[in-house]
C-alpha cells in the first residue's frame, strides 16, 4: 500500500463506531425557536442499500431518488466497480454517500488479517480513483467488524437497524408492508440495490414516509451529530 492510495493508518475507538449506529436519531427531537416555543424535528431515516452497484436496478433506484431529492447511502462491493465507474460517479454528483463492502463481500472475521485488509483497502482505493473521496464508513458482510482493522484504516462501521429482508421477500409489497410496520425515528434502513423487488419497495417507502413526515439523510447524519 503507498500513502497515497491507502486508508490513513489510525486506531479508531471501535466502541463509538458500533455504539453509534442505529439510536443518534432519537437523542433529541425537539428544538427552540426563536421565541422560546418548542418545535419537534422531523423524524429521520436513513436508506442504505448493499452489494451494488448493479447495471439494471442501480440506474432506476437513482433515477427514482433524484425524482423525490432523497439522498441515501450505498455500500459498494469492489467486485463490481469495474464498468460501473459512471454510475459511481453519478452517486456521487448527486449528493449519496459513498461507502465500502469490501471487495468479495467476504466474512471479515472469517479470513486472515492480511485478506480482511485488501478487501477493504483496494475497494477504498478504487472508490477513491472514481470520486477522488476515500469512503469513510464500512458496512461489513454479515454485519460482522474485524476489531484488528481499526488500526490500519480510519473508518467508521454501519450496521442497521432495520433490515428489510428484501433479498428474502423478493416481493415489494411486503418488503414495504415489512419497513412500514417497523420504522421508527431514526432508523438505518438496510435495502440491496441488486433486485427490481428492492428498487420498487424503496421508492414507495420513500413516499409513504414522506407523506406521514419524515426526513431522508445519509447515515453520517445520524452516526455524528
Amino acid at each position: 500500500m503507498t500513502s497515497e492510495k491507502c486508508a490513513h493508518v489510525t486506531c479508531v475507538c471501535t466502541g463509538i463506531c458500533l455504539l453509534l449506529l442505529a439510536a443518534q436519531g432519537n437523542l433529541d427531537d425537539t428544538v427552540q425557536t426563536g421565541g422560546g416555543a418548542v418545535q419537534e424535528e422531523a423524524p429521520r431515516v436513513a436508506l442504505t442499500f448493499d452489494d451494488g452497484p448493479d447495471a439494471s436496478c442501480t440506474p432506476r433506484l437513482l433515477d427514482g431518488l433524484k425524482e423525490r431529492q432523497i439522498p441515501a447511502t450505498f455500500f459498494i462491493q469492489g467486485k463490481w466497480i469495474a464498468g460501473q465507474e459512471d454510475l459511481i460517479l453519478r452517486m456521487h454528483r448527486e449528493g449519496h454517500l459513498i461507502g465500502n463492502h469490501t471487495f468479495d463481500h467476504v466474512r471479515l472475521t472469517a479470513v486472515s488479517e492480511q485478506e480482511a485488509l485488501m478487501q477493504v483497502v483496494k475497494t477504498s482505493n478504487d472508490i477513491y480513483e472514481i470520486t477522488g473521496e476515500y469512503p469513510a464508513y464500512i458496512r461489513p458482510p454479515f454485519g460482522e467488524w474485524r476489531e484488528s482493522l481499526n488500526c490500519h484504516v480510519e473508518m467508521i462501521p454501519v450496521l442497521w437497524s432495520l433490515d428489510s429482508r428484501d433479498w428474502v421477500l423478493q416481493d415489494a409489497d411486503q418488503i414495504t408492508s415489512r419497513v412500514l410496520e417497523s420504522v421508527e425515528d431514526g432508523d438505518i434502513i438496510l435495502m440491496h440495490d441488486i433486485f427490481d423487488a428492492s428498487v420498487d419497495a424503496a421508492l414507495a417507502i420513500a413516499d409513504a414516509l414522506t407523506a406521514e413526515g419524515y426526513d431522508f439523510v445519509t447515515v453520517d447524519a445520524l452516526i455524528i451529530e
